[in-house]
């Protein structure tokens, strides 16, 4: 019985599933509590044409944190280091987009006749600024040996400000159907922020898997010198998994500014760094490096999702979630300390050692 429990607990993705299971069976209790039926949060249903439903809630609403959780789970594995401006990113990448379409200046257009640049090159001006930002951050860490966290935290300072200055310290409103498609429109009965979350899952997981870059990032990631030893580039490694979570980051800020169909530099991506964080460590995944795993870094990232979504209907405040999610990560991160782990693998082999004299 304990060799299939090790086993089971030791398994990748059972904090997460564990986790996502605990989450789920906490929203059953409080709708028996509030005298509603045990599967309410489970219940899915059609209005507008469009799926509806607490569960669709935290699958579209958790769409972002999902697509950010990937460019970050690279960057923690490669450089066992966490980019923190990835909130600021998207941030910016909207206010780059919605300035070169609305023009700038201008603060509001309601038809695409006013648009002063067609939406997909703003669009795709937009990632590429989220390409340009991983770029400067991975510059800073791969090549000039810079911490991580102290590397992105220009950006994180700065990104926000820039996109101020780029809309000329106001909010730029881009009022047409065809902006607000990806944050809060449909692709048949399906929220299209869903659909984009699983094609960027879909297109990194096959990326990884299917070519040598999923090894070669996690070579470098539990041996850099080793790695470097045995011919891998490993500054370009690194540097290429900051590209491309600045690149995610920029799709995230499409999704989140075509909710709002605005630039709102001071609101868009605020705090999702931490909930990307956060994804990445409740997904079974080291903070120190090395081996990853992208499906339960996703997992992680909708469960946070879900904690969220039942903390606000539980009445807890929008100031006061960050503190919850702050307890959870430093729970999360002392039960992977060293320190920890030992003290868990000595006292298992203590009972090992007992049931053997018994």
């Amino acid at each position: 019985m304990n060799d299939k429990l090790r086993k089971l607990t030791g398994k990748a993705l059972f904090l997460p599933i564990f986790c996502m299971i605990l989450v789920l069976c906490i929203n059953v209790v409080y709708d028996i509590a509030q005298g509603n039926r045990f599967y309410d949060f489970f219940v899915i249903s059609i209005q507008n044409g469009v799926l509806y439903g607490r569960l669709i809630t935290v699958l579209n609403r958790g769409s972002e944190v999902a697509i950010l959780a990937i460019g970050m789970t690279l960057v923690v594995s490669a450089s066992a280091g966490t980019d923190i401006s990835v909130g600021s990113v998207m941030s910016l990448r909207a206010s780059l987009c919605c300035m070169l379409i609305a023009g700038f200046g201008v603060t509001s257009v309601a038809s695409s006749a006013d648009f002063a640049c067609p939406m997909l090159l703003g669009i795709l001006a937009g990632i590429l600024m989220g390409g340009v930002c991983g770029a400067f951050n991975g510059t800073l860490v791969a090549y000039l040996n810079i911490q991580p966290m102290v590397a992105t935290l220009i950006l994180y300072t700065a990104a926000r400000s820039i996109g101020l200055l780029l809309c000329n310290d106001m909010i730029v409103y881009i009022r047409t159907d065809a902006y607000g498609l990806l944050g809060s429109g449909s692709i048949g009965v399906v929220p299209t922020p869903i659909i984009v979350a699983l094609v960027c899952v879909v297109v990194a997981s096959l990326i990884l898997k299917k070519t040598a870059m999923g090894m070669y990032i996690q070579s470098v990631g539990i041996n850099k010198k080793a790695s470097r030893i045995a011919g891998l580039n490993s500054k370009r490694i690194i540097f290429m998994c900051y590209v491309i979570c600045g690149l995610f980051a920029g799709i995230a800020g499409i999704i989140a500014s075509s909710r709002i169909t605005s630039a709102d530099s001071n609101n868009i991506g605020l705090n999702y760094e931490m909930d990307a964080i956060l994804a990445v460590a409740l997904g079974g995944n080291s903070l120190a490096g090395g081996k990853f795993n992208l499906v339960g870094s996703i997992i992680g990232a909708y469960t946070i999702q879900a904690i969220t979504t039942t903390m606000y209907a539980m009445g807890v405040s929008t100031s006061q979630a960050p503190v919850f999610k702050a307890i959870v990560i430093i729970i999360i991160v002392a039960i992977q300390s060293p320190v920890v782990k030992a003290w868990f693998s000595k006292r298992a082999s203590h009972k090992e050692k007992e049931a053997v004299k018994a």
